[in-house]
């Protein structure tokens, strides 16, 4: 089977949009977006009743992730497992990494990132990352994400499947306006932009 041929970042791809390149264990993959008309969910819980979704806790692997939280009860991730976009039924919540590298990679504002703790460290990433800088990185020149374009992420909290491995009742989230990435407690609404993958 040969490999695809990859587009340029934000462009259209195998029912959505090209983000970017993630590793899970050995195997590299292509991020493909949804389309945001189809694809994003407005602001949504995690989970309810701050259940545990074991087997959430994948930084890599959002489809693992989002199975696991549909089996503990999540909303959330089932409404994503139901998608059918473009032909394909296997669309999931991105996970942490997946979520940073489609950050980095499709930024909507020109606003100074956000310098602490983890954010911007990407061990998953087909090439690895290290912390944002102030103007590192850039806003995206794919038109369509950039803020106010047809499929630009909002300058708001973006949910991943990741839940926290330290406190069962927070998930790991990533700000679309300067890159904080945070935990919070999963019975808390924010948003949400469904994802697919293709190993390449």
């Amino acid at each position: 089977m040969s490999k695809p041929q990859l587009p340029d970042i934000g462009t259209p791809f195998e029912g959505g949009f090209y983000a970017g390149q993630i590793r899970v264990g050995e195997q590299v993959f292509a991020l493909i977006i949804a389309p945001k008309f189809d694809g994003e969910h407005d602001d949504i819980a995690w989970i309810d009743n701050y259940k545990a979704a074991p087997g959430a806790q994948s930084y890599s692997d959002g489809f693992t992730n989002t199975e696991a939280m549909a089996e503990a009860g999540s909303e959330l991730a089932r409404w994503a497992r139901a998608l059918r976009i473009g032909g394909h039924d296997d669309w999931y919540i991105p996970s942490q990494d997946e979520l940073e590298v489609i950050y980095r990679n499709l930024k909507p504002t020109s606003e100074k990132n956000y310098c602490y703790a983890r954010s911007g460290i990407n061990l998953s990433a087909a090439q690895p990352t290290r912390p944002y800088t102030p103007d590192l990185p850039t806003q995206t020149n794919a038109e369509a994400f950039q803020s106010g374009g047809e499929q630009s992420f909002d300058k708001a909290w973006y949910w991943s499947s990741t839940q926290h491995a330290a406190y069962s009742y927070y998930a790991w989230l990533q700000y679309f306006a300067d890159g904080d990435q945070h935990g919070l407690s999963t019975y808390y609404e924010f948003r949400a932009r469904a994802v697919r993958r293709l190993p390449i």
